[in-house]
């Protein structure tokens, strides 16, 4: 079905060509988005040669998207749209660079601003009644707030939702309903469910990939016979935000052993926050996390290692001190001679080259092999509800709304549909396959519960967790449960 339906965004992205561009050979393909831009049908032309036009015909077959069509037909040209994210330098150019195929097409002034400190920027717009049209959000959480006051459009009357619901991983649309309504539309994802290690010093131990948590563990053993070190490379200290790295631990966990159900369930607040299940999970967490020898430095090092530092040891010049980290696909540009870098060329330990990864394995059979992740939404503000601005949220929901930015690897789109040569970078073309294929997502749990749980006594209580060594589980998640507020 799957195969089908990239055909079918094939098909659609050829009658767009011919509308928006009267014909012709296409070009030929680039590798930067700095370098080029790609109308909004899908078709490819260098920004130099002036090959895209202004404003467009009415297009040979619809999106499948009401505004998107009238304004490929033109009927939007000379408006302008405000849309606002936390992409700033680099990712700027690149999100500008998706951007920048549908104003060529449509005629449309959207206008684009990556804010610093964007959390408390964009919330000081919407306080002073400046809010924009279109915002990106990055917590489920955080759209509910805004929903909550009123400030968001509830696109469900006339977004294509059952479109939407098909084309995206299972579960995205749910995050982004309330009380019935939609309110976002997600953009990127990212997989927080795999586990990096060094590759030539793997193979040359005679290491193969655990495939299941028995495996897993095991290994872990078998790295500490051979006098190789510690398996494990863990650290939580991240400044404001110390303890996140451990609640995404224990919610992969949840999910590899209570399900996606009960998951969904856990962070809705359905079920107390300290089930039987997740004291289960954290037991199972106990096993690696304050296992002796498992952890570089031991456990006190875990609290004291920043997130950016964890994995200095996994290339010591010696040799590896520690071989495993569980991070999502960003991490590889904090590691030693990769930081401060702006060419991923120049890195000193490039992913793909000097390290790899695996899928966390699953534990319990019944549940499968289910992927913890993220992402980033756009909701439209009230005062933007505006036929132009509804047709580039709805662009942004096609494969062609980020074809630039995927393309020179930037990140892993939710739409399934997006055809996988797109992806020709490490790690996304491996990624893709484990997003697509996984049993079950579940969204940062931290992220979907309450600000004051799940970024407050939730990340809290894991670092006091920790500290205590693993010891009085049952008190600190009742702790968080009772953080719980009412309502």
């Amino acid at each position: 079905m799957k195969k089908y339906r990239n055909w079918l965004v094939l098909a659609v992205v050829m009658a767009f060509v011919i509308a928006a561009c009267g014909g012709g050979d296409g070009e030929e393909a680039t590798t930067t988005a700095s370098e080029t831009a790609t109308t909004a049908a899908g078709a490819t032309t260098t920004a130099a040669e002036g090959g895209a036009t202004t404003t467009a015909g009415a297009p040979a077959e619809s999106t499948g998207y009401e505004h998107l069509d009238q304004a490929m037909a033109g009927e939007f040209e000379g408006t302008t749209v405000e849309i606002v994210a936390q992409w700033v330098e680099g990712e700027e150019e690149n999100f500008n660079a998706a951007l920048d195929p549908f104003r060529e097409a449509t005629g449309i002034d959207v206008q684009y601003e990556g804010l610093p400190d964007y959390e408390l920027a964009l919330q000081t717009r919407v306080d002073g009644n400046d809010a924009p049209d279109l915002a990106q959000i990055a917590q489920p959480g955080k759209m509910a707030s805004y929903q909550a006051d009123g400030q968001l459009v509830d696109i469900s009357g006339w977004f294509n939702v059952d479109k939407l619901r098909e084309e995206q991983v299972a579960g995205f649309v749910e995050l982004t309903e309330v009380d019935g309504g939609v309110y976002g539309v997600y953009y990127k994802t990212d997989v927080k469910s795999i586990v990096w290690y060094p590759v030539a010093p793997f193979e040359e131990a005679g290491y193969t990939i655990p495939t299941t948590w028995d495996e897993m563990t095991a290994l872990s053993d078998q790295i500490i016979a051979d006098g190789n070190g510690n398996p494990w490379c863990i650290g939580i200290e991240s400044e404001a935000a110390d303890g996140w790295v451990a609640t995404d631990w224990l919610e992969d966990i949840v999910l590899r052993t209570a399900g996606v159900d009960f998951y969904n369930q856990w962070w809705k607040h359905e079920v107390p926050f300290n089930s039987p299940e997740v004291l289960a999970a954290a037991e199972q967490m106990s096993a690696i996390w304050f296992a002796p020898d498992y952890v570089f430095g031991g456990n006190t090092a875990i609290n004291a290692t920043n997130i950016r530092d964890v994995a200095n040891p996994m290339f010591d010049p010696a040799g590896p001190q520690c071989w495993f980290q569980k991070q999502a696909s960003w991490i590889p540009e904090f590691w030693p001679g990769n930081r401060d870098v702006p060419d991923r060329e120049a890195w000193a330990n490039p992913p793909g080259e000097a390290s790899s990864f695996f899928y966390l394995p699953g534990i319990d059979p019944a549940v499968g092999d289910p992927v913890l992740g993220a992402g980033d939404m756009f909701s439209m503000f009230t005062d933007g509800d505006r036929p132009e601005v509804r047709a580039l949220l709805e662009y942004l929901a096609t494969p062609q709304g980020a074809q630039a930015w995927i393309e020179i690897g930037g990140f892993i789109s939710p739409n399934t549909t997006v055809p996988q040569d797109w992806y020709t970078t490490y790690p996304n073309t491996e990624l893709v396959p484990i997003l697509n294929e996984a049993d079950a997502f579940g969204f940062d749990a931290s992220d979907l519960m309450p600000a004051e749980v799940g970024a407050g006594s939730f990340w809290t209580g894991m670092v006091n967790w920790v500290a205590a060594n693993g010891e009085g589980t049952e008190e600190i998640f009742q702790g968080i449960e009772d953080s719980w507020p009412a309502g």
